[in-house]
């Protein structure tokens, strides 16, 4: 089967739809960790949450449409460690997309806070309450946030490195306007 010569309109928009998704809640959720407690910083939290839950269903959207349409073939020449290390990012970044919000999600559970979306849908807690599991779980979420946060330094670096060192098209795919 071919693979397009470019990105669906659909595929870009996901794409950057997601991507200020995860960096507008990730920077809530560094802002709200030292708020003292309040009725604001409870007001926060539950927004972060509704963020999460709305991005992890926009996430398994993503992964369906992906799943459907093909990405375009990878630039000629480039080099097999370049070619595997690229899946590599993407296939973690793909994990960690949902493994961020169902670590917090039951970590939400674990320490009694019930995520109630948009204030309206009650969703299950995944497991009992329990303060060592929640500990353990807000680690978890905290190490899980991080590693994505340099994964995708590291896409973006890349991207920016195809575009302004090897002068390929890897960025204007996701990019259009910038083509030449």
């Amino acid at each position: 089967m071919d693979r397009p010569a470019a990105y669906t309109l659909t595929a870009i928009r996901l794409h950057w739809l997601v991507a200020v998704a995860i960096i507008g809640t990730f920077a809530v959720g560094l802002y709200m960790h030292d708020l003292p407690l309040s009725p604001r910083k409870l007001q926060i939290y539950s927004w972060h949450k509704w963020a999460g839950v709305s991005l992890f269903l926009l996430v398994l959207f993503r992964l369906a449409w992906r799943i459907g349409h093909r990405p375009p073939a990878e630039p000629e020449g480039m080099p097999a460690w370049q070619r595997k290390a690229a899946a590599a990012v993407h296939h973690t970044l793909y994990l960690l997309m949902l493994a961020v919000p169902l670590s917090g999600w039951l970590m939400s559970s674990a320490k009694g806070f019930q995520t109630v979306w948009f204030g309206i849908v009650p969703l299950p807690d995944l497991v009992a309450k329990n303060k060592e599991l929640g500990d353990t779980l807000q680690a978890l979420h905290m190490a899980l946030n991080f590693t994505m946060a340099a994964l995708v330094v590291a896409h973006a670096g890349a991207a920016l490195k195809h575009h302004f060192v090897d002068r390929d098209d890897v960025l204007v795919r996701m990019l259009p306007f910038l083509k030449k």
